[in-house]
């Protein structure tokens, strides 16, 4: 068995489960955003999850995340939307991917591509409903749409979709939510007047999804709700189970004395005699410098707060007089089994969000571990299914098997 000193663990037969969770409750199909490697998941693996578990479409931001899906073998519908002017649309068209259009300029580019590679475009056409990121305005939607329109009927695009994103569906009940529904059904009432009534009206966010069935439409787009995390308050249930779990040996501990001064800048004292545990992860694999002295890390069957600063490659566990040792696992985050911390109990420690905490960890040196079958080809399920991967390179570099928490 090989031995480890850190890693990120995926279990697959969650995510798999977090999408038909989410499937049940909906008519509409499921688009699967698996955009920034798939939220710090695995993008590859994550998508195949998804779609195992019920998802008809997968979601990215960019062209080339795109391909790579493409390159992977997986042929269902994928949208890209953040494109920047003069990329290589063209492959994207041949690949058959749907790309965005928010403006005049970037049908113009898509319509480009599309006499390149020789075959229609299929386009989303992204409405600005308040969010005021991507998307044509309402002032200039009826420019777009009659753009759209022509290059239809010239045989260069096929609408696909329109579609908008919420402000603030993460508060559910707030004003911004029914006003963006309103500009979105008035300029899907627009569209109609240019002759445009595309297959998929898509607005509705993973908060959206759990909390809104009026903004459905046909398609609604979960990201972090796919992973078991939840972008609602507390006191909202959604029956997600998060499927990323990040821990580390401890490499070394001592006994110091009441008033040590612990780490850079001595930004914490022990205040008594005290065994200190060193754990290998730091902010170059992804904990938030802003978790100096408040991060949660599960040791020894109690959930300890990170002593002082966080370094780049370690962090510092003041563990009293419990019994720790070389060798333990410590668990940053994960499910919350038995009262582990999650990463939203992280985000509320240090004061952002889930999404991100998850996204920005890992790193060259910490292996992701995938757990489950869900999505794993046939080939592979026959064998060890506890796949290793090197998080730098993306690149499965072996197996072995899986070891319990």
């Amino acid at each position: 068995m090989n031995m480890w000193q850190a890693e990120v663990r995926v279990d697959l037969d969650a995510i798999r489960d977090n999408v038909a969770t989410l499937r049940a409750g909906t008519t509409a199909e499921i688009m699967a955003v698996v955009k920034a490697d798939g939220y710090g998941h695995g993008m590859v693996p994550a998508a195949r999850a998804a779609l195992a578990g019920g998802a008809t479409w997968l979601g990215v931001a960019t062209l080339e995340e795109a391909l790579t899906l493409r390159r992977a073998g997986l042929t269902e519908p994928v949208l890209a939307w953040l494109l920047a002017p003069g990329l290589a649309l063209h492959e994207g068209v041949a690949a058959d991917v749907d790309l965005n259009a928010g403006s005049l300029a970037q049908l113009d580019e898509l319509v480009t591509a599309a006499r390149r590679a020789q075959r229609p475009v299929r386009v989303h056409l992204k409405l600005d409903t308040g969010l005021a990121r991507g998307g044509a305005t309402p002032a200039d939607w009826p420019a777009l749409l009659e753009a759209a329109a022509k290059a239809q009927a010239d045989g260069e695009a096929e609408v696909v979709g329109i579609w908008s994103h919420f402000v603030y569906a993460d508060a559910p009940g707030h004003e911004t939510v029914d006003h963006q529904l309103a500009v979105f059904a008035e300029g899907l009432a627009t569209a109609e007047q240019y002759g445009i009534e595309p297959r998929y009206r898509h607005i509705a966010n993973s908060a959206a999804t759990l909390t809104r069935p009026d903004a459905h439409y046909d398609l609604v787009r979960p990201g972090v709700a796919i992973y078991g995390l939840s972008p609602l308050p507390s006191e909202h249930p959604t029956g997600l189970r998060p499927a990323m779990t990040a821990r580390a040996r401890v490499t070394l501990t001592k006994r110091v004395p009441a008033g040590q001064g612990v780490s850079y800048g001595h930004a914490y004292h022990t205040a008594r005699e005290t065994t200190l545990a060193l754990v290998p992860l730091g902010y170059g694999d992804g904990v938030p410098r802003h978790a100096s002295n408040v991060g949660p890390v599960a040791l020894g069957g109690r959930t300890r707060t990170i002593a002082g600063r966080v370094c780049m490659d370690q962090i510092v566990l003041d563990c009293g007089d419990d019994p720790v040792a070389p060798g333990d696992v410590a668990i940053l985050f994960g499910p919350g089994d038995d009262g582990t911390p999650t990463a939203t109990d992280w985000a509320e420690a240090i004061g952002t969000i889930n999404y991100e905490i998850v996204t920005r960890f890992g790193g060259p040196r910490v292996p992701r571990v995938y757990d489950g079958t869900a999505g794993v080809p046939a080939e592979a399920a026959a064998g060890d299914h506890h796949s290793r991967e090197a998080s730098g390179s993306r690149e499965a570099s072996g197996t072995r098997e899986g070891e319990s928490l």
